[in-house]
């Protein structure tokens, strides 16, 4: 469920929808949810100084309800 609220969240956010994809991965730090997006989207989904993302990133926690979920936007260009 989160995977699929963060995708449309950013999906909403950026130019390219169709290279949007979200992977979800249970780690001993908790549940992780890499966000990928095409390289000219990168600065749309941080946002200036970084606000686009940590909205994103407390609409997932609200989401989450308690449980321990961490946002990571990729940089594909690396």
């Amino acid at each position: 469920m989160l995977e699929e609220a963060l995708e449309h969240l950013v999906k909403g956010i950026v130019d390219n929808d169709e290279d949007v994809t979200v992977r979800h991965t249970n780690g001993r730090r908790g549940e992780l949810l890499e966000v990928r997006v095409h390289p000219d989207d990168l600065g749309r989904v941080i946002g200036r100084s970084g606000r686009t993302a940590s909205a994103l990133r407390e609409v997932v926690k609200a989401l989450a309800g308690g449980k321990n979920v961490r946002v990571d936007i990729v940089d594909t260009d690396r």
